[in-house]
């Protein structure tokens, strides 16, 4: 067996990677640019003036959410693509023009509703499909002998993230407000297109590793349909029935969209249905793969089982982080619309009410807060916990990450609470949860970047890559499930009785939710087996 080489300390950063991080630079600026400002152009939009006023932030809510779901989930399509077809350097770029073309509807088609969501498909699919790939490209450039700047390269990346995403967010709702949204959507469409150039540019210099052509025998599908299909003599086969069970049930939530029975909640669109299926079809095919995994040995390499079980892992690591994603895009949906009803502090004199004039703009807090908590936490906090003997491994930092989401979705709710019994509040109180929410993405989001490429195989790192933005994905379908519920007239009356506005409840009930997932996530990183799958050169 092959040893891997030794760390090099005298080794340099690849010089492609400026390439990259320009290209991801602009990219994260053109789709944050558009994305903090869709709820507010939803609401007072002609696209959504056939409702009554007074349900059209429910539905524009609806409209972002489902959007965001449909960004966090075509990462599996570019992934599978990039992974067994095209390479991820080719699949980003071919995604990246589909990018541009789906800004360049929203710009044009303002007015007219068909256009418009035509404009957020293809942006969702050009942003989903190079979503896993461009980090784990960078990943690429990177060997054994170098892997050690890797997390300085991933943190530099995440940083440059929200520094697109700070501009973006200060600037694009002043854009909106004084110049409209044929301007507001054009400028991050130019900006994705600059993104598109910077990333070709660098195309002579990239490290890009093959993909899997062909059929692998010993792929994740094949290892999991062996170990399922296996007999054992004197044994059933228990886990080809539960994974029979979640495509039984996959196939009979989406006949239950299709048909519509009596039964079925009426506002259970495509997109909630689909994201359930999906669910089912993760979670009870996991589990029967799981029961019967060992089956597959001597049928396929020791190797590639345990990839397979290490794939399983690393997935239900991913699951418990839902809940951390769930209240994170409230930010720029309920938390906006919380934002519009609070007062602005014009009297503050700290306050900087020559720049921010829209409820909106607070969302820049979070991009900015990042870029200085990130260089914070690697120079002060991470070796301060290290000198008095705690190790801040990721999965401790992922993990209180997610415990720090529930804390800022309280503060929210008090602030809710605040409003709804009609004191005027300051939106200056958004502050502090905006701090502590980043705080906590901080910790889990910037870690789970490295974590999910070095958990991953190397024929797998795409599609591993993708299997984490899901998360995303499904953090966002508790929101619409959420809302579809606390609408409820079973669940108003109740409410009402009790004293507690929707809102208010809603923020509660994700705090509570996120706690849970906390603490499950604490229990289950104690016997998690981390891995190393960096390249070796």
């Amino acid at each position: 067996m092959s040893q891997p080489i030794a760390a090099d300390p005298g080794a340099r950063l690849p010089r492609q990677i400026p390439f990259i991080i320009g290209n991801e630079a602009c990219e994260r600026f053109s789709f944050y640019g558009m994305r903090n400002i869709l709820v507010q152009f939803l609401v007072s939009s002609v696209i959504l003036a056939y409702l009554p006023e007074a349900d059209r932030e429910g539905a524009a809510k609806h409209v972002f959410h489902s959007f965001v779901i449909g960004v966090y989930f075509f990462p599996l399509l570019g992934g599978w693509l990039a992974d067994r077809y095209f390479g991820k350097y080719n699949t980003v770029l071919w995604f990246s023009l589909v990018y541009c073309a789906g800004h360049a509807c929203l710009a044009l088609f303002e007015a007219s509703k068909t256009g418009f969501y035509t404009g957020l498909f293809l942006i969702a699919l050009g942003s989903g499909g190079i979503k896993p790939l461009v980090v784990s490209f960078c990943g690429d450039q990177f060997d054994q002998s170098n892997k050690h700047l890797a997390k300085v390269v991933f943190d530099a990346f995440y940083w440059t993230i929200n520094f697109g995403s700070f501009f973006a967010s200060l600037l694009m709702p002043l854009f909106l407000r004084n110049f409209g949204p044929a301007i507001a959507f054009g400028i991050p469409g130019a900006l994705m297109f600059i993104a598109t150039l910077i990333f070709w540019l660098g195309r002579k210099q990239y490290v890009r590793v093959l993909p899997t052509r062909g059929e692998d025998p010993d792929s994740f599908a094949n290892v999991s349909r062996t170990a399922l299909f296996a007999r054992r003599g004197g044994q059933g086969r228990p886990g080809l029935l539960v994974a029979a069970a979640g495509m039984a049930t996959a196939v009979l939530v989406m006949l239950c969209f299709a048909i519509g029975p009596s039964f079925w909640p009426e506002k259970f669109d495509f997109v909630i249905s689909a994201c359930i299926a999906l669910g089912l079809l993760i979670l009870l095919g996991g589990i029967g793969v799981s029961m019967q995994l060992d089956r597959a040995r001597g049928l396929h390499s020791d190797a590639a089982v345990d990839s397979v079980r290490a794939v399983l892992r690393i997935l239900i690591v991913f699951a418990l982080t839902t809940p951390f994603w769930a209240v994170f895009d409230q930010k720029a949906s309920t938390w906006v619309l919380q934002g519009r009803t609070m007062a602005m502090p014009e009297g503050l004199w700290w306050w900087p009410g020559w720049l921010v004039k829209e409820a909106g703009q607070m969302q820049a807090l979070n991009p900015l807060l990042i870029m200085l908590l990130i260089p914070f936490n690697n120079l002060v906090l991470y070796p301060l916990l290290r000198r008095i003997g705690i190790e801040p491994t990721p999965l401790r930092r992922m993990g209180t990450g997610i415990a720090l989401a529930g804390v800022a979705s309280i503060m929210a709710g008090l602030i809710q609470l605040n409003l709804d019994d009609g004191a005027q509040t300051s939106l200056a109180w958004q502050i502090a949860p905006y701090v502590v929410l980043t705080l906590g993405e901080v910790l889990l989001s910037a870690t789970a970047l490295e974590f999910a490429y070095s958990q991953a195989s190397t024929s797998m790192k795409g599609v591993i890559m993708a299997f984490w933005y899901l998360a995303v994905t499904f953090g966002n379908l508790w929101v619409l499930l959420a809302n579809v519920a606390q609408h409820h007239p079973s669940v108003v009356d109740g409410l009402a009785a009790a004293g507690y506005g929707q809102n208010a409840f809603f923020m509660f009930f994700f705090a509570g939710f996120a706690f849970l997932a906390a603490f499950g996530f604490a229990a289950y990183a104690r016997t998690y087996p981390m891995q190393d799958n960096y390249r070796v050169a």
